[in-house]
C-alpha cells in the first residue's frame, strides 16, 4: 500500500502520477470531476512537453487510438445535423486526448500500470460499498425486510442510482476491478502481510455488487475472463488445475444463486430472452432490443458504404422507431444500443473497418505480451459494444480511452527512455 503513495520521480512525474491516480479515482462518480483533472493533466503534460516526445506521436499504436476520433470528425462533414455531431465530438475528445498526452508525458506508464489499477479497484469497492450502504439506509428508513435488497426494486439502474453512473458502465468497472484483483492474487501480490484478507473481502464486495448491477454482457465477459484467460494464459501446471476447479465452481455457485432468485432470473434470463424477442411486445415496459435492431438495420442498407454521418443518429432513429410503432423506444430517444452498429449508422462500412481494426490491433498487442489484464480489457470492451453504445456516454468513453491507451502505448512512452528510472 506504501508504494502507492511514496514514488521516487522527478516533481513533473510526480504530478502526473497523482492526475492520473486521481483521474481513476474520481471515474465512478461525476464526470465533472473527471473532466477537470484530464483538463488539468492536459494542461500540466503541454507545460512540460519536450522536444523528443514528437516522435511518440507517430507511434503507430497512437495513430490507431486517435484513428476513431478522427474517422469521426470527418463523418461529422457530411451528417444532417451538425450541430449535435460537434457536440459528439466534443464528449469524444479524451479518445483523442488520452494517446497524446500519455504518449508527450514523461512518466513511465508500464512501472506504474498496477499502481493506476490499484486506486481503481480501491475506488471501485468504495462506490459498491457506498450503494449497499445506501440501499440498507433505505430499508431501514422505510422499514423494509432485508429480503428486499434481492428485489427489481433495488437492481440494475436502481442500485447505481445514487451516484448516478450508468449501470452497465459501473458494472464494467467492477469487472475489471475483480480481474485485476484476482490478477494480483494469482501473482502473489495478496500475500503481502496485513492484506491476506483484505483482497478476498474486496473480491466478495465487488462481486456482490456486479450482480447488484445485474449487466447480462459484463457477467458473460467475466464469466470468460475467468474460466478461459486466467487458467490458459496466466496460469500453468497443477495451479491451472486447481484454478479452473475453483473458478469453474465458483461460477456454478453463482449461475445456481441466479437461478433460484426470482428477481435475479428475471433479470438475467427472462429479460435476456426477451431482449433476443424478433417481435416488440407492447404490453411490457421496452420493446425487444432485437426489434430496434432490425429498425437499425432497415436505416444502415439505405447508406452502407458511408453512413449518415455523426449527430445523424438521434433524428433518424426517433424517426424510424415512430415508423415501427416501437414508441417507447421513440419517447426515451434510444440510440442503437450496440457500437457496432453505431458505428455502421454514423460512418458506414469504412467506419466500422477502422473500429474493428483497433480492436484487432489490442487482441494482437494483448495476445503477444500476454498481458492477462490487457486481454481480458479487450473481451470486456468487445462484448459491451454488443449491448452498448460505449463511445457515447462520458464514462465509457473515459474508461475506454485511459485503459486502451494504458495498455496499447504504455510500453512504448518517453518514460522508457528516462534512463533515471529503474525498471
Amino acid at each position: 500500500m506504501k508504494k502507492l503513495f511514496i514514488i521516487e520521480e522527478g516533481v513533473s512525474n510526480v504530478i502526473s502520477y497523482w492526475l492520473l491516480a486521481g483521474f481513476l479515482v474520481m471515474l465512478p462518480f461525476d464526470f465533472f470531476y473527471s473532466e477537470i483533472i484530464l483538463a488539468c493533466f492536459a494542461v500540466h503534460t503541454l507545460i512540460h512537453f519536450k522536444r523528443e516526445y514528437l516522435r511518440n506521436l507517430f507511434r503507430r499504436q497512437v495513430l490507431w487510438l486517435i484513428s476513431i476520433y478522427l474517422i469521426g470528425i470527418i463523418s461529422v462533414l457530411y451528417s444532417p445535423d451538425k450541430q449535435e455531431g460537434l457536440n459528439i465530438a466534443t464528449r469524444q475528445l479524451a479518445i483523442l486526448l488520452f494517446p497524446v498526452l500519455l504518449a508527450c508525458n514523461g512518466l513511465h506508464l508500464e512501472k506504474y500500470k498496477l499502481h493506476f489499477i490499484s486506486f481503481f479497484i480501491l475506488t471501485c469497492t468504495c462506490a459498491i460499498m457506498y450503494l449497499y450502504f445506501d440501499a440498507i439506509h433505505t430499508l431501514v428508513y422505510f422499514h423494509f425486510p432485508f429480503s428486499k435488497l434481492f428485489t427489481l426494486a433495488f437492481m440494475n439502474h436502481n442500485f447505481s442510482l445514487p451516484i448516478e453512473m450508468h449501470a452497465t458502465y459501473l458494472s464494467l468497472y467492477v469487472a475489471f476491478s475483480v480481474i485485476a484483483l484476482t490478477y494480483l492474487w494469482v501473482m502473489g501480490k495478496g500475500k503481502v502481510k496485513g492484506w491476506k484478507l483484505i483482497y478476498p473481502l474486496c473480491m466478495l464486495i465487488l462481486t456482490m455488487g456486479l450482480l447488484q448491477l445485474s449487466s447480462r454482457a459484463v457477467f458473460i465477459g467475466l464469466l470468460i475472463v475467468m474460466n478461459i484467460v486466467f487458467p490458459f494464459v496466466v496460469i500453468d501446471g497443477n495451479r491451472r488445475k486447481r484454478f479452473l476447479s475453483i473458478s469453474l465452481l465458483s461460477s456454478a455457485i453463482i449461475l445456481l444463486g441466479i437461478l433460484s432468485i426470482d428477481s435475479f432470473k428475471t433479470r438475467y434470463i427472462s429479460e435476456l430472452k426477451k431482449d433476443l424477442s424478433q417481435r416488440a411486445d407492447l404490453v411490457e415496459i421496452n420493446e425487444s432490443r432485437m426489434a430496434r435492431w432490425n429498425a437499425i438495420f432497415a436505416l444502415i442498407r439505405r447508406s452502407p458504404v458511408i453512413g449518415y454521418g455523426m449527430g445523424g443518429e438521434k433524428k433518424l432513429l426517433k424517426e424510424k422507431y415512430f415508423q415501427e410503432k416501437l414508441y417507447t423506444a421513440y419517447l426515451n430517444e434510444f440510440n442503437t444500443h450496440n457500437e457496432y452498429l453505431s458505428f455502421l449508422l454514423k460512418n458506414g462500412i469504412f467506419g466500422l473497418a477502422i473500429f474493428i481494426f483497433v480492436l484487432y490491433q489490442g487482441f494482437a498487442a494483448s495476445w503477444r505480451r500476454r498481458d492477462p489484464l490487457f486481454i481480458s480489457f479487450m473481451i470486456l470492451i468487445s462484448i459491451i459494444c454488443i449491448s452498448e453504445n460505449l463511445l457515447d456516454l462520458n464514462k465509457g468513453i473515459f474508461f475506454y480511452s485511459f485503459f486502451f491507451s494504458l495498455f496499447l502505448i504504455g510500453d512504448s512512452t518517453a518514460g522508457y527512455e528516462n534512463k533515471g528510472i529503474a525498471l
